[in-house]
């Protein structure tokens, strides 16, 4: 049985120093993908954005500066918050590209850090490798499809029974 651990939350998406839009969106945990982690974008569209990184990523980049390229996360303050909130002043930034763009994120450091706790609870880390079916894994990767079939059945005749003697 695997364990699912989700959590709904708003980003706000950062479009200026000033300015910045909540973007709901969805992180998700699963046991039987023990090492990554999943977030869910919902801006209004049939087809939300997906995204899928390292667990280890987030939880590093929730106290340090973390990861290269696509996927970048670290802990920042803001200035002129006017949240009577604790947290207020602190945010996790997700920075995120693709050749579609670039995304820069603002998540709120308790919630994520809580979720993260309960993803740790559920699979601690260090032992992901206990919780992945190497086996089943192989037999997808091996299984047979349509495709081998067709190439099996020398759907392509070679070239030499093309040739006529002459």
């Amino acid at each position: 049985m695997h364990t699912v651990v989700e959590r709904e939350l708003d980003l706000q998406l950062v479009l200026s120093p000033d300015l910045g839009i909540p973007v709901p969106a969805r992180l998700t945990y699963r046991t039987d993908d023990p090492y990554a982690v999943h977030i869910t974008f919902h801006i209004g569209s049939d087809n939300p954005v997906k995204w899928a990184f390292a667990r280890e990523l987030l939880v590093e980049g929730v106290f340090r500066p973390s990861g290269y390229g696509d996927v970048r996360i670290r802990p920042a303050k803001v200035e002129d918050r006017d949240d009577a909130d604790a947290d207020a002043d602190s945010v996790v930034l997700i920075a995120l590209s693709s050749p579609d763009g670039d995304a820069l994120l603002e998540a709120p450091p308790a919630v994520v850090s809580g979720w993260l706790e309960r993803t740790l609870r559920a699979v601690p880390q260090g032992s992901e490798s206990e919780h992945i079916d190497i086996d089943d894994g192989l037999a997808k990767l091996l299984a047979p499809t349509a495709a081998d079939d067709l190439w099996l059945r020398n759907a392509w005749p070679s070239d030499e029974s093309s040739q006529s003697d002459g």
